[in-house]
């Protein structure tokens, strides 16, 4: 087993640490099937990425593989049941997480029939790849090393994602943790086939299975299972923390990625052992992502791996390890250097929790009072980036977090091994976290500030752009309205002569209107004076019969004209020219009478008060207009005699 030859040249990284690996405690029993509980908790944020939607009610019955909650978004991932039986409350409940708060959780009581929706594998050899990713969107696979990112985002759907090397990460450098070393013992043929799904997606040329030395059995079985293939199995120095995707990259191939550069740009793609073996299960048999191996561990009487459904309370996994021991006095979730206090035994076990350990005092003894920094660099020693993590520290106490962050902050993959080392015992980490979510809360802050003053700015632009266009239609419909109107007046000036004659006609007649309302006025005031007629009324009066005379004689004529037209049509002889003429005659009388009766015309009782002279005209122009009338007589029977 201690002879295992190294495959391919290592490339150590800087600093590192060895702390005590403890990890014989649950390597010696196999990897066990826990029994379903009683009820099962499925908090929605298990993952990096948006919050699934929730897909079910509460009362509803779900088979085993049913979708819960589908992805929402890019980054996400799905989460299904793990067991078939009735949703019973879907509301805020206690999750492993280190702020101990609650959140948002689908509670699900199991039936006991485990029974499982339909499902089957895939021909992904043959399948179109980008489809093939899409339904890996909906299975709910994210990486279960510890960093859970969906695992549909890390494959290309387009086999052009410019990846040449895959790197499987079975390092598993975290003291505690063997839940990757027992997959590897017993399912390395499986481990294998999930390899190859993933060389398929990506496209690789290249696969590298890194494995620390401290792992002889598992060593050989992934070897034998890579035997008739082109995968490398590398063995590299037990070196904490060797297991980090960018520390293991670098001892692989000898490539350093930037800090502001992804693997992928480099051409490299890094999976955990678990998340390609979920990829075998989902694409060979059609099974989403419900469960994962757990290592319970530390202070308990049989320490031991376990196949954990998603939701299973950490109470559940401690009495299935024999019961945690009397002086146990709290639970991490992860290893001693990377993980996390529990809240309570309450808790289910998620997509992220690869190892829970047991703690006592006598295995992690409550940390000493911090002590000033003696500046002994130790810390700058072991820092596998390459910090300066005494200056961080110091921008970190005192606030200054630009200053923190030009330092690269953020290049800090919180390792632990610098508090590990420290003779001081000073929390650095903590301290680059707490400067870590100051940073990001400003940065958030300015970003919302940012794009309210963005909306505000595009608000008043649409303001004015709304404004500028109501006063050019305003300018429009003034302008429709002053061509309507000019329009309107050109029709007006078109009129036809008729029009514009009785306009005339009306405007003399108001005219006259007012000088008889004169008059009589004139009559009323003087009642003794004899109302007499003046020389401009009287010819107005004259003008006035004149005009009246010569529409009766129209008149006359048009009607001599119909009755002649009607004589001929109807084949009787015309009527003697004398009959229109007597018409006319009576019309004249008639207007002559009128005239009389509107007092245009004297009565008997003003003629006798007229001068001889006065008399004299009226006699003289009676002469002329029966003369002009005759003759007007003469002249129409003479037309209408050629006419005919």
């Amino acid at each position: 087993m201690n002879a295992i030859v190294n495959i391919g040249k290592i490339f150590k990284f800087n600093g590192g640490v060895h702390p005590p690996e403890n990890k014989t405690l649950s390597t010696q029993r196999p990897i066990a099937k826990l029994s379903l509980p009683e009820s099962l908790v499925l908090p929605l944020r298990q993952h990096v990425g948006n919050i699934p939607k929730v897909k079910v009610n509460v009362g509803d019955h779900v088979l085993k593989g049913q979708l819960l909650a589908e992805a929402e978004g890019m980054v996400s991932a799905a989460i299904h049941a793990p067991t078939s039986g009735t949703i019973t409350e879907i509301a805020d409940a206690i999750i492993p997480h280190p702020s101990g708060l609650p959140d948002h959780c689908i509670t699900l009581q199991p039936d006991g029939l485990d029974t499982w929706i339909a499902h089957e594998g895939v021909d992904w050899r043959n399948a179109e790849r980008r489809l093939l990713v899409n339904s890996l969107r909906l299975s709910g696979i994210v990486g279960l090393g510890g960093a859970t990112f969906p695992t549909h985002v890390k494959l290309r759907p387009d086999g052009k994602s410019g990846v040449h090397t895959l790197v499987i990460n079975a390092a598993e450098c975290e003291p505690y943790i063997t839940c990757d070393d027992m997959l590897m013992r017993e399912r390395a043929a499986e481990i294998v086939q999930g390899i190859a799904i993933a060389q398929h997606f990506l496209g690789a040329t290249k696969v590298m299975i890194g494995i620390e030395d401290n792992k002889p059995e598992a060593i050989v079985a992934m070897q034998h299972a890579v035997a008739n293939t082109t995968m490398q199995v590398v063995v590299v120095p037990t070196l904490y923390p060797s297991g980090d995707a960018r520390r293991l990259v670098h001892l692989l191939l000898g490539e350093e990625i930037p800090h502001n550069k992804r693997a992928t740009e480099m051409g490299i793609q890094v999976f955990n052992v678990a998340t390609v073996l979920a990829l075998h299960r989902y694409f060979d048999f059609g099974e989403p992502c419900l469960q994962r191996i757990v290592s319970m561990t530390g202070n308990v009487n049989q320490p031991q791996n376990f196949e954990v459904l998603f939701g299973t309370p950490l109470s559940h996994l401690i009495q299935a390890a024999g019961g945690a021991k009397a002086d146990t006095t709290h639970y991490i979730m992860g290893g001693p250097m990377m993980g996390f206090n529990l809240p309570n035994t309450n808790v289910p076990i998620t997509k992220a929790a690869n190892c829970i350990i047991a703690a006592t005092p006598h295995l992690f003894a409550p940390p000493p009072p911090a002590m000033p920094c003696i500046r002994c660099a130790r810390c700058a020693d072991v820092c596998p980036v390459s910090l300066q993590p005494q200056e961080l520290y110091w921008f970190a106490k005192s606030d200054n977090f630009e200053k923190a962050r030009e330092y690269n902050l953020f290049d800090c993959i919180e390792c632990g091994a610098c508090s590990y080392v420290c003779p001081s015992n000073i929390p650095l980490v903590q301290y680059y976290r707490y400067a870590k979510s100051e940073i990001i809360a400003s940065d958030k802050a300015k970003e919302a500030a940012d794009l309210a003053r963005e909306r505000n700015e595009a608000r008043l632009a649409r303001i004015e752009r709304e404004k500028l266009e109501r006063a050019q239609k305003h300018a429009e419909r003034a302008q429709a309205a002053k061509a309507e109107s000019n329009k309107e007046v050109g029709a007006e000036q078109q009129a036809t002569p008729d029009n514009d004659a009785k306009k005339a006609a009306i405007a003399a007649a108001i005219e006259r209107a007012k000088a008889q309302k004169l008059s009589n006025a004139d009559h009323e005031a003087k009642p003794d004076v004899p109302a007499k007629t003046s020389p401009s009324i009287e010819s107005e009066a004259v003008a006035n019969a004149d005009e009246a005379k010569k529409a009766a004689i129209a008149a006359a004529i048009a009607r001599a004209k119909a009755q002649k037209a009607a004589a001929l049509a109807t084949g009787e002889a015309p009527k003697n020219v004398e009959f229109t003429s007597k018409a006319v005659q009576q019309e004249v009388a008639d207007i002559e009478a009128r005239r009389q009766a509107v007092g245009l015309v004297p009565a008997e009782q003003a003629s006798s008060v007229q001068t001889d002279k006065q008399a004299a005209i009226a006699a003289a122009i009676a002469r002329e207009k029966a003369q002009k009338a005759a003759a007007e007589l003469a002249k129409l029977a003479e037309s209408s005699d050629k006419k005919e």
